[in-house]
């Protein structure tokens, strides 16, 4: 299901959305799924260095390994978001549901963990 308009939601769509709520739901702060999510929006809140470039890359693929089974990812690329507090991630793979499917590429922009927080309490 679309998350935003309940329309039925299938196939690479799914796959887009399923991605963009892995990767930008902090670790541990899905009520009854303590384990669903990622640690990406609490990397983008650190150095902006190769150590944290690496960090993310490795905290995206942990976490769509771990929770995304019909994929499996090539690549994964971040670049700016539309404020310090956003990078957009961009992930590449291949679906393995479905046999001879191609491979996929999908953005999203994901908040850092401080954003996220402000953000509730403004």
């Amino acid at each position: 299901m679309d998350r935003h308009t309940g329309k039925v939601c299938q196939g690479v769509d799914h796959l887009d959305q399923s991605v963009a709520d892995i990767l930008g739901t902090p670790l541990g702060t899905r009520i009854g799924r303590r384990d669903y999510g990622s640690l990406v929006p609490e990397q983008l809140d650190q150095p902006n260095n190769t150590l944290g470039r690496t960090r993310i890359f490795a905290a995206a693929a942990l976490a769509l390994l771990r929770q995304e089974g019909r994929a499996r990812i090539a690549r994964v690329t971040l670049s700016p978001g539309l404020s310090p507090s956003h990078a957009v991630l961009t992930v590449t793979g291949r679906r393995v549901d479905v046999a001879g499917t191609p491979a996929f590429s999908t953005s999203t922009t994901v908040r850092a963990l401080s954003a996220l927080v402000q953000g509730v309490n403004a």
